[in-house]
């Protein structure tokens, strides 16, 4: 029976391969095809006109994904992927996406302490296939006798402390440590400083001494500690990475390695440089990532120009001699120390980029990034070297980079930077479709990165474009992509003055408040100053009043009944006069009372420009009120309003009298 049926099988299977080749030079006679099907032993032979259909592909654990992802462009009106666990919760400003993003990161934090403080519990591994990152680390050491065993374990668990306490035990027990794992130790303690790493992940203790250190008060009030105020970790003198490898009989290229690469990440530069020179007395050679670090170093241990620039050459020349191949970051390290050696940087970058062409070395973003940076640098004049940029980028358009290089990220807003320096908008364009290419967005850098690149973009985008192209970036980017600052949306009103398109500013009102920028206040009244410069058609004017009332709310009062803002005797000048353009007099007579209320002076123009309004409307009361408040200020222009309303208005005896004793009052005050 199942051989029958393994029979019937198999002629199907061939009838089904005969069906396609036949359909297939069909429809291309001129090709021929091989098809491998399970009855086909003989190995199939391709030439340039035959198309091969293997029996069986191997794809990858992503392909369907990466298929699919492939079929769809990303959504402007949706947010960042980041957010889509919690749509309720969905940030509409910068403030709540850093809110949302720290609360994130906190979660996930307080989740992996307790997996990790409590393995036991969290045993059952429900992943398929196994993913690792998702189970308990394994954070307390198993193996507690003295051994090498386990030195290389807490090695592995990046224990500083522990590893060189049980280095020493069995130095004192004199059992040997072989000099492989010696020097794991030695990459260890150079790594991390001779400390332990950072524990992430661990809630904060809150204990006497750190509520000691928590009510002391701050050094400059209001502002949050920077990592700059912090004392940088430095390299120490006879510390445990130099006890030990005192202790190496015969130290090898990895040991000098380990100290010459952290002594020149903790900042003992000329300490690296006598360790290199012990290196060569004992007839030993570097290794490629030695000389990184003394490249690195260079700069820091030289004070000319040229004298920085001769040491580089002397490391390159003894690689060579070496024997040791340079790699990407070899040459990255020379391009980042150029930037540090004034105009000699500039005659030397395009020899150091030739030469990593005839190395067969393709440069990264972080080698384009430094070539910039030597010719661009920040507040300096261009001076004939605007082409630079375009060479660079007629050079990266339509590639695909990965990250080889920890500078790879400070590319594109470095490029954007000098587009926005030079004004060229046509060049932000190419790196902006650069961005766009393969997974090249996520070398854009982190949040603060990306913030920036943007802020800069569309600054660029508001001084160059039309409004129409900036409008058309604003809705593709703000809010799925980007969150504007206060000083990017007065940027963009600054367009639309440009353009003469204030009829967009209620909606580019409603566009701050959703961005938290309401309580901006100078954003505020370069708003209202706009819609109170020139008059509009009546159905922009009566826009402008809704828009002016709404500001006038956000004046008042601000969250949980805390005052923001201050009105200033222009903003309120400005609110008055966009009511009065479109026909709102009580509403603007309720605004005018704020100006005593706030004490502030209103000014002549603006009370002559409200008594024109109510000469037309006809309200003698309002007319005597506005000079009742002028004469309260003590204004000059007082006699002359009094002139004005005896001359337009018929006045009851009632009324006369007021603006007799008014303008005596005014006289004796003169």
């Amino acid at each position: 029976m199942a051989s029958s049926c393994s029979q019937a099988l198999k002629q199907h299977v061939c009838k089904s391969s005969t069906i396609l080749r036949v359909h297939l030079q069909k429809s291309w006679p001129k090709r021929s095809f091989v098809l491998n099907s399970a009855a086909d032993q003989q190995p199939a032979v391709s030439s340039p006109e035959e198309i091969v259909i293997p029996k069986k592909k191997t794809w990858s654990k992503e392909a369907v994904l990466q298929a699919l992802a492939s079929t769809v462009s990303r959504d402007p009106t949706a947010s960042d992927y980041r957010l889509q666990d919690d749509p309720y919760l969905t940030p509409k400003t910068s403030s709540e996406f850093k809110l949302f993003s720290l609360s994130q990161e906190s979660g996930k934090n307080a989740a992996k302490y307790f997996i990790n403080t409590y393995p036991k519990y969290f045993q059952k591994d429900y992943a398929q296939p196994h993913i690792p990152c998702l189970m308990p680390e394994t954070l307390e050491a198993q193996i507690e006798e003295v051994s090498e065993a386990a030195l290389i374990e807490r090695i592995h668990m990046r224990k500083v402390k522990a590893a060189v306490d049980l280095y020493d035990q069995l130095q004192q027990a004199g059992t040997p440590v072989s000099l492989d794992v010696t020097n794991q130790l030695l990459d260890l303690i150079c790594f991390y400083g001779d400390s332990d790493p950072a524990q992430e992940n661990v809630p904060e203790q809150r204990n006497e001494e750190t509520e000691d250190v928590q009510d002391e008060p701050q050094t400059k009030k209001g502002r949050a500690s920077k990592a700059s105020d912090q004392l940088k970790a430095a390299w120490k003198e006879n510390n445990n990475a130099e006890r030990i490898f005192a202790l190496l009989s015969e130290p090898n290229t990895h040991s000098y390695s380990a100290l010459i690469r952290g002594m020149v990440k903790y900042g003992a530069y000329s300490k690296a440089f006598s360790t290199y020179t012990d290196l060569l007395n004992n007839r030993l050679k570097a290794d490629v990532n030695t000389f990184n670090a003394l490249i690195t170093a260079a700069p820091e241990v030289k004070e000319k120009y040229n004298e920085k620039w001769e040491l580089i050459v002397d490391l390159l020349k003894e690689l060579a001699e070496q024997k040791i191949k340079p790699n990407l970051l070899t040459l990255n390290g020379v391009l980042k120390a150029l930037r540090r050696c004034g105009t000699l940087g500039k005659s030397q970058a395009f020899p150091v980029l030739s030469e990593m062409k005839a190395l067969s070395i393709d440069p990264s973003l972080a080698s384009y990034n430094h070539l910039l940076g030597i010719f661009y640098k920040p507040g300096a004049p261009f001076l004939g070297q605007t082409d630079i940029l375009q060479e660079v980028m007629n050079e990266v358009s339509g590639k695909s980079f990965t990250p080889q290089d920890p500078d790879d990220a400070q590319f594109f807003i470095t490029a954007v930077r000098i587009c926005l320096d030079t004004k060229d908008i046509e060049q932000a364009y190419s790196v902006h479709e650069l961005l766009g290419v393969g997974e090249n967005w996520r070398l854009l850098g982190n949040d603060l990165q990306q913030n920036i690149y943007y802020a800069r973009f569309f600054s660029l985008l508001c001084m160059m474009e039309n409004i129409d192209v900036m409008l058309k970036w604003y809705r593709d980017l703000v809010p799925s992509v980007y969150y504007p600052s206060s000083n990017i949306m007065r940027d963009l009103l600054q367009a639309l003055d440009t353009d003469n398109r204030l009829d967009l500013i209620p909606q580019i009102w409603k566009d701050i408040k959703q961005l938290g920028h309401a309580n901006r206040q100078k954003l505020v009244e370069d708003l209202l100053t706009l819609m109170a410069r020139e008059k509009q058609d009546q159905e922009v004017q009566e826009s402008f009043a809704e828009c002016a009332l709404d500001i006038k709310k956000m004046y008042d009062t601000g969250d949980r009944g805390k005052v923001i803002m201050s009105w200033t005797a222009t903003s309120l000048s400005d609110v008055i006069s966009v009511l009065l353009a479109a026909q709102r007099r009580q509403d603007a007579w309720e605004i005018l009372k704020l100006f005593k209320t706030h004490n502030r002076v209103p000014s002549e123009e603006l009370l002559n420009k409200f008594l024109t309004c109510v000469t037309e409307s006809g309200e003698v009361n309002h007319a005597v009120e506005l000079v009742q408040i002028s004469a309260g200020f003590c204004l000059p222009e007082t006699p002359k309003l009094i002139q004005r309303v005896q001359q337009e208005f018929q006045l009851s005896e009632q009324q006369k009298n007021i603006l007799s004793d008014l303008e005596i009052q005014t006289f004796n005050s003169d």
